[in-house]
């Protein structure tokens, strides 16, 4: 028999065939119940869910905190630029969510889907965190006095005169003085103020964030046929070329030091060796590249905005200057001078008018973002399928008048207070909560749990140091003409302090 006839004869059954699985396939989408259809949806009048994703984009904010008005207590879900579903759930069930393991519920897949790593090319990195646990943190103690010099000297080169009341866009200041002091340990002294690092440091978070923005841009099923060919996301690809091309040389150099040579003490050497361990010897230098370029995506832009939001916050607030000042001249007098960790611990107003100015302007309006690999089943009944992206509202619990007293009012030693009245009562437990770098219900801008911010005491430490040398050496206020704070820029689920303010400095007389 030909083979054209076997095929005729045949064809009726691979239709049939065909047909039963397209079948069963249109049951189990349309006729299957869903588990989380009585789950109310935030706009549901909006009409549709391409609409509630644009509302999404346009106010995020707004959307979360319409859900946990309604719904502070339970669940609700929204409609977000994400391709999975997304729960939002209340804090009261972060510490049950916390102790799922990674394989049921996961913090990586949660942030590479959110970053559209399928076309940022941004990949999820076991080592970094690792490195950052075992070297970075433990390490402060000995390193923070590198840090502060490094700070001193980019402040130096950076601010001009100031002799008088002198306009400064302090955003732009403040992401070079935190690239060279971050880039001190993250990179060396190498590399730390060479303008070919500080260019790549500063803008790979840029055009990640807009290669990102996007992508977010696009409906979810025309991204696997459009979002590719963006020049924002062609971009970071020549930004991952020119990394690995200057990286290198100082990769090369660092891998021909003797067993007797001194190796540097920095993040670089620690992933360098770390690479090594895990890959018996062998060394990728475009993923020496990348991890840079991940350190970097994950402190110098993120430290920026919140020393930006600090910064933004003494002009418009000058009443606690003073205080300050005071604080941080007794502290360094106790300690020589010295920005040492027991001195950084003791600055507790400092500490306190960082830890509100993050409440009061909370980067992201939503946190411990997990994506859902194995179902379960939460404490109140509710079933949770896999696929699905759970999240907790930081930004409205921030605001929560249950959480916080006057949560409107910015009030720079709100935490100070708390923790005083806290360690007077005994309530040790409660006072640690009110530290910038602590985690808890209701400060969720590091995360919860065993995958919150693990940089959050290397950036804490810096924009210590920093807040406190510009506050030793000059006088801040806002632009003439402005009697309030600048208002955050929005942009979908985030909030960002907008870099082209200026401030008036003045240096102090000495």
């Amino acid at each position: 028999m030909a083979i054209s006839e076997v095929i005729v004869e045949r064809l009726p059954l691979v239709l049939s065939t065909s047909v039963v699985f397209l079948a069963v396939y249109l049951f189990k989408i349309f006729l299957t119940p869903d588990p989380l259809a009585n789950l109310p949806i935030i706009g549901e009048d909006l009409g549709g869910d391409e609409k509630r994703r644009q509302q999404f984009r346009l106010n995020a904010k707004a959307t979360y905190n319409e859900g946990y008005k309604k719904f502070r207590d339970g669940l609700f879900r929204i409609i977000t630029t994400r391709n999975s579903q997304v729960v939002v759930v209340s804090p009261d069930f972060l510490d049950e969510l916390k102790r799922l393991p990674d394989d049921m519920l996961s913090f990586s897949a949660a942030a590479m889907e959110g970053m559209h790593s399928k076309y940022t090319q941004l990949r999820d990195e076991p080592l970094l965190p690792h490195t950052i646990k075992t070297s970075l943190t433990p390490g402060l103690v000995r390193l923070n006095p590198t840090v502060a010099d490094e700070v001193q000297d980019a402040i130096r080169l950076e601010m001009p005169p100031c002799d008088d009341w002198t306009p400064v866009r302090i955003n732009q200041k403040l992401l070079r003085v935190v690239a060279m002091a971050s880039g001190r340990i993250l990179v060396g002294p190498e590399l730390c103020r060479s303008e070919e690092y500080l260019e790549s440091a500063i803008k790979y978070t840029i055009e990640l964030m807009e290669a990102r923005s996007a992508v977010d841009a696009i409906p979810p099923w025309i991204r696997p046929f459009k979002a590719s060919r963006l020049p924002q996301v062609k971009q970071l690809d020549q930004r991952i070329k020119k990394a690995t091309a200057f990286m290198q040389p100082i990769v090369e150099a660092r891998l021909a030091l003797n067993r007797a040579d001194v190796k540097p003490d920095d993040m670089l050497q620690w992933m360098i060796d770390d690479q090594m361990k895990e890959q018996h010897g062998k060394l990728d230098i475009e993923r020496q590249a990348r991890l840079q370029l991940s350190v970097s995506f994950v402190s110098i832009h993120t430290t920026t905005l919140t020393a930006t939001n600090v910064f933004y916050n003494l002009a418009a607030f000058p009443e606690h200057n003073e205080e300050l000042r005071q604080e941080i001249r007794t502290v360094l007098a106790e300690h020589g001078g010295v920005f040492s960790s027991t001195a950084l611990q003791a600055m507790k107003k400092v500490d306190s008018f960082l830890k509100e100015s993050m409440r009061f302007h909370t980067p992201g309006v939503s946190s411990f973002q997990r994506k859902v690999l194995k179902p379960f089943t939460l404490s109140n009944g509710q079933h949770i399928p896999a696929g699905i992206i759970i999240e907790v509202p930081a930004q409205a619990i921030a605001m929560d008048p249950e959480m916080f007293e006057e949560p409107d009012k910015f009030d720079g030693l709100r935490f100070y207070k708390m923790r005083e009245k806290a360690r007077e009562a005994g309530e040790f437990d409660v006072a640690g909560q009110g530290q910038f770098v602590s985690v808890s219900k209701g400060s969720l801008s590091f995360g919860y749990g065993r995958h919150a911010c693990p940089g959050r005491f290397f950036a804490g430490n810096e924009i210590k140091m920093i807040v406190a040398n510009y506050l030793l050496n000059y006088d801040i206020k806002l632009a003439d003409g402005y009697t309030e704070r600048y208002p955050n820029i929005e942009m979908g689920g985030t909030s960002v302090p907008d870099p082209t303010k200026e401030l008036l400095f003045k240096r102090i007389s000495t």
